[in-house]
């Protein structure tokens, strides 16, 4: 049985990576963004030709912050690559703005291609040493775990036996539970992206959603400060989506 830890990483487009190494990367990242936003957004009064090196700050600041257009920022996007449960991408999909492309139970054959994974929600559980109470806590995430792995070995065998049976994996797939781990692209605009935050890194958001999606935040806000950095992560849902988006 192959367990992973999950996770969720911007995608850098063609180019960056060649024209940027270390700290200068994720500068020159939502540099090239925020600059890509202001040329456009200039196109609504035509005063393209007075971009300077640095007129996005004030561009960004008074046409999407100060006076409320969002839309512009639609027209900058970017890709998320993912890899997290079949539980977390059924909720990841629901925003239905983005563009996907996720890895396929019916055409991946994880006898033959690939061994499956799996996410096992236990192991985010962090052990940690403290009262009685916290130690019974910690004693009944180890007796649930143990139940968890057995229950996931039988299942992957039983995969492999409908496989063996001559049934394509399109079939033998629904033996499969929501902990078998999934990769998924996902390409949206900023705006999108701010929404999914605010939506998915509140107070109630599913634990393992926000396992990947606060990191994910961050990696946005240290690139885009100026878009993200109003997020504030275990906000209670109805404050969070308060928030101009």
């Amino acid at each position: 049985m192959k367990i992973i830890k999950p996770y969720a990483k911007l995608l850098p487009l063609p180019g960056w990576a060649v024209q940027s190494t270390g700290d200068s990367f994720t500068t020159n990242m939502g540099l090239a963004l925020l600059k890509h936003v202001e040329w456009c957004a200039r196109i609504s009064h035509r005063s393209e030709d007075a971009v300077t090196e640095d007129s996005w700050k004030r561009i960004i600041q008074s046409v999407v912050l100060d006076h409320g257009d969002w839309s512009v920022v639609e027209h900058a996007s970017v890709s998320v690559d993912a890899y997290v449960d079949r539980g977390i991408t059924h909720e990841w999909v629901r925003h239905r703005l983005f563009s996907y492309t996720q890895e396929s139970t019916r055409f991946v054959n994880y006898d033959k291609k690939i061994p499956p994974s799996f996410v096992n929600p236990f192991d985010m559980m962090v052990d940690y040493p403290g009262d009685t109470e916290e130690e019974k806590f910690q004693l009944k995430v180890r007796e649930a775990s143990i139940k968890w792995h057995k229950a996931i070995e039988n299942l992957e065998d039983t995969y492999k036996e409908i496989l063996a049976l001559k049934f394509p994996p399109q079939i033998a797939r629904s033996v499969f539970p929501n902990a078998l781990a999934s990769r998924i692209i996902t390409t949206g605009n900023l705006r999108n992206w701010r929404h999914f935050f605010i939506m998915r890194t509140s107070k109630e958001t599913h634990p393992q959603m926000k396992e990947v999606s606060i990191p994910l935040l961050k990696e946005f806000q240290a690139k885009i400060p100026m878009l993200f950095n109003d997020i504030i992560p275990d906000t209670k849902q109805s404050i969070a989506m308060s928030k101009v988006r």
